[in-house]
Formats: C-alpha cells, structure tokens, sequence
C-alpha cells in the first residue's frame, strides 16, 4: 500500500443521494425534483392503497359474491403417510394425541386437526384427533391400531 492506492475501508463511504430543495444554485431546488402542482408535489401525499388515480379502481369494479359462514370450522389436515414417517423416524411411539402433534409443530395450540387418507400405515398407532375421514380410519384400524375422536 502506498499513496498511489489509497482507499477507504469497505462499506465505510455510502452515497448520500441528492439533497433537494437548498437553494437554486445547487441545480434541484425550486420544485424539489417533485415537478409542477398536482398531489404528488404536495408535502404530506401518500397514495390510498388500490388508488388507480381516478379510475374505478379494481376492487370497485369486480363485483361482489358469496358469503362467509360465521359458524365455519378450520381443520389442520394430517395425512397417514406422515404419520407413518414420524414413526420410522422414531418421534413417536404407539400413541398419538393433539399434545404430540402440537408439540412436534404440526398443528397449533388452537386448531382442530383432522386425520386424512393419504398413504399408507404400518406401524399400531392409537390416534386421537378431532376428526379423521373414512379412509383414514379404516386404514388405521386394518394396521391394528385405534381411533379416538376427541
């Protein structure tokens, strides 16, 4: 390193980006770079989400369907075939409630979990879940295990 090479250390210098409105003799004063009138030049704009600048926005112009049921139940899905996989995996053993599940991060502290069809299951597991479907079932029962609904 000599004098012929000096520079400053990495990411020690940033660009400081133009400063506007100081004065006319600095090339960006008067109008600031925002232009003549209208409401972007104005101080304190801040555009309304969905603003499409006067036209009838979209969410104006798609017209309005269906309903929400206020009563609706949500259900974590969890299919056979993973719990299959915890079981080759060694997390759980021969039974399987909503603490196990919980715990292991596939269902929350307050969703209902349903045990779905997917896959298949060897191991003898007692399942205790909220809801399971019918295939679900049946393929629970015919590896010799046990459901329980909660």
């Amino acid at each position: 390193m000599d004098l012929s090479n000096l520079q400053p250390a990495e990411g020690s210098v940033k660009n400081q980006g133009k400063r506007v409105g100081r004065g006319q003799g600095s090339g960006k004063g008067g109008t600031a770079t925002r232009g003549h009138k209208g409401a972007k030049s104005r101080s304190g704009y801040s555009k309304k989400i969905g603003f499409e600048g006067g036209q009838m926005p979209l969410q104006r112009r798609v017209p309005k369907f269906g309903f929400t049921n206020i009563n609706r139940k949500e259900y974590k899905g969890i299919n056979i075939d993973t719990l299959q996989q915890l079981v080759d995996d060694k997390k759980i053993k021969d039974t399987v409630d909503f603490e196990t599940f919980f715990g292991l991060g596939l269902a929350g502290k307050n969703e209902m979990v349903k045990i779905l069809g997917r896959g298949e299951i060897k191991a003898k597991l007692k399942v205790s879940a909220h809801k399971f479907t019918a295939s679900a079932k049946e393929a629970i029962e015919a590896a010799g295990g046990e459901v329980v609904t909660l």
